[in-house]
């Protein structure tokens, strides 16, 4: 018994009417990681790096599905403030 009432086949058709094609935007998501990658400090904190690398999923899945899901854009915006939460006085300056 799954501890899940949707089959995820239907979870994976309703995702994909929201977030688009996954190669699609898996390919987008991939190709913004890799420019916070190629331009980012070396020395920058894992937890910036995870909030911006979640912020390159939520705006693959706008720029490839639904740009008009509100959930993606809250989570940018959630991303954003968890890492901006964290700074520290030394690192605002």
């Amino acid at each position: 018994m799954s501890l899940y009432p949707v089959p995820v086949s239907l979870t994976l058709i309703d995702r994909g009417s929201k977030y688009g094609d996954f190669l699609r935007m898996s390919d987008c998501a991939q190709r913004l990681r890799t420019i916070i990658r190629a331009y980012a400090k070396t020395d920058m904190e894992c937890y910036k790096y995870e909030a911006l690398e979640m912020i390159c999923l939520k705006m693959a899945r706008l720029v490839c599905g639904d740009s008009n899901n509100r959930d993606s854009w809250h989570d940018i915006e959630g991303y954003a403030r968890l890492a901006g939460d964290l700074l520290t006085p030394k690192e605002e300056a």
